[in-house]
């Protein structure tokens, strides 16, 4: 009777109905790891349980397709790809740095969150979705960052791909500071700062 009253989402593909379950199991995951169960995951979604194993093969499956949708870049590249490039440059490389850090936080969360719990990465792809190309996610998220720096082409000590990457190793090291645990931390704005400007003062003699 309690499977019958859950509300359904009509009109759904099975693919679209995977995609609405792991966006809903992704937040789950994130906080409670491998604790989460396939029961707390169909409440949030508004679906009977069943549901879940009709496009799904087990909870196993479920987490490598939460996993594989954590490492995607689609959603930070959309990001990037839709800064405005009329605003200036300090300001479009701060909504990048924001978008790459909200990117890595949120896969930080995912596969911090299930490796605490116990679950070790699986060597074989066979089940859920295959992991995507890293070296492709990276020369794309180095191209969308060089759009950025294009306004500016005529004003770069180097060409434009290589600032890019510069750029791109320099948010993605924000992530993990070496300085210690003693350093104190800098803003966005005074990385940048320096990341634009140098490190000397200007005026100063190198």
């Amino acid at each position: 009777m309690e499977e019958k009253s859950r509300r359904r989402a009509p009109g759904m593909s099975p693919e679209q109905r995977r995609e609405m379950i792991i966006r809903t199991a992704l937040p789950l995951v994130a906080e409670r790891g491998m604790a989460v169960t396939t029961a707390q995951i169909a409440r949030a979604a508004g679906i009977g349980e069943a549901t879940i194993f009709r496009v799904f093969a087990d909870k196993d499956d479920l987490l490598d397709a939460c996993v594989a949708e954590a490492l995607r870049t689609d959603h930070v590249l959309a990001e990037i790809g839709a800064i405005p490039l009329d605003q200036p440059l300090p300001a479009r490389l701060a909504e990048a740095a924001a978008a790459i850090d909200a990117y890595l936080a949120r896969m930080g969360l995912v596969i911090g969150a299930l490796h605490a719990s116990g679950r070790r990465a699986r060597p074989e792809p066979g089940a859920g979705e295959p992991g995507p190309d890293r070296a492709a996610a990276m020369t794309r998220t180095r191209e969308a960052l060089a759009e950025l720096f294009e306004p500016e082409r005529d004003r770069l000590r180097l060409p434009v791909d290589q600032i890019a990457g510069l750029f791109m190793g320099f948010v993605f090291s924000r992530a993990r500071p070496a300085a210690g645990p003693d350093a104190q931390p800098l803003s966005v704005e005074e990385y940048l700062d320096v990341f634009l400007h140098g490190a000397l003062k200007e005026g100063t003699a190198a």
